[in-house]
C-alpha cells in the first residue's frame, strides 16, 4: 500500500479510529479531545506530548491529504478520519482488520498475542490464531508485515507499513542494548577488580620482605 504518514499523522488517524470505535458519542473529536487522545498515557507507546498546536499542524496535512475531514461547529470544529471504510477511501478493512491497524498506529511492533488482548474493545478475536489469520490478510495488501524473531522470544512481532514505524527506537532493541552495555562496564569493573588486588598482593609481599 503506498502511504508514508509521519509519526505525529499515525498517533493522529489512530486516535480517530480508536475513538471512532471506543468513544462514539463522542466521535468525531474535537482538538482538545484530539490532543488529550495524543498524548494518552495508556495504550500508547511511545507516550507523547504533542501541543496543541503541533495536532493542528498535523491535522492540516491530513486534510491536504483527504484522511481528515472537519466539521464545523457553532462553537468548535470536529474532525473525523477518511483513512479507511468511508466514501471518500478506498481502503475498506474489516472490523477486525481496522481495530488491529488502529493498534499498530498507536503502539507500534506487536505481537499476535498482544494484538488480541489490546484490540478487546474494537474486535472480539476469538483466538490468536484469527488474528493471524487477519494479519496475513494486512501482509497481503502490503499494510503490515512479520518481523524476525527475537531470541529467546516464542512469538513473532509485526509492523505496519504505512510511514514512520521505525522512526521511534524499539523497546526491545533499546533494552537489549543498554543490558551490553551493563554487561561492558561490569567486565571492565571486575578487570579493575582484578588488577587492583594484584597490586595489593605485589605490595603485601614488598612489605613483607621489609620485616
Amino acid at each position: 500500500m503506498d502511504m508514508s504518514l509521519t509519526n505525529n499523522q499515525c498517533r493522529v488517524i489512530g486516535c480517530l479510529l480508536e475513538k471512532e470505535s471506543t468513544t462514539p458519542d463522542q466521535y468525531p473529536l474535537s482538538l482538545n479531545s484530539l490532543v488529550s487522545a495524543c498524548n494518552q498515557k495508556s495504550n500508547r507507546d511511545p507516550v507523547m506530548a504533542l501541543t496543541e498546536q503541533e495536532v493542528l499542524d498535523t491535522v492540516q496535512s491530513l486534510l491536504s491529504q483527504r484522511l481528515v475531514s472537519e466539521e464545523p461547529g457553532s462553537r468548535v470544529s470536529r474532525f473525523r478520519h477518511r483513512f479507511c471504510n468511508t466514501e471518500f477511501s478506498q481502503l475498506q478493512l474489516s472490523r477486525e482488520q481496522s481495530a488491529l491497524i488502529c493498534c499498530f498506529l498507536l503502539r507500534g511492533a506487536q505481537t499476535p498475542g498482544e494484538l488480541r488482548g489490546r484490540t478487546a474493545r474494537m474486535a472480539g478475536f476469538s483466538d490468536v490464531q484469527s488474528v493471524d489469520a487477519e494479519l496475513k490478510a494486512l501482509s497481503d495488501q502490503g499494510m503490515v508485515k512479520e518481523l524476525p524473531r527475537q531470541a529467546g522470544k516464542r512469538e513473532v512481532r509485526y509492523m505496519h507499513l504505512l510511514g514512520d514505524s521505525t522512526s521511534f527506537p524499539d523497546t526491545e532493541a533499546v533494552l537489549s542494548d543498554n543490558r551490553n552495555a551493563d554487561q561492558a562496564r561490569i567486565a571492565e569493573l571486575e578487570h579493575q577488580v582484578k588488577v587492583l588486588e594484584a597490586e595489593v598482593n605485589r605490595l603485601t609481599g614488598l612489605l613483607s620482605d621489609r620485616d
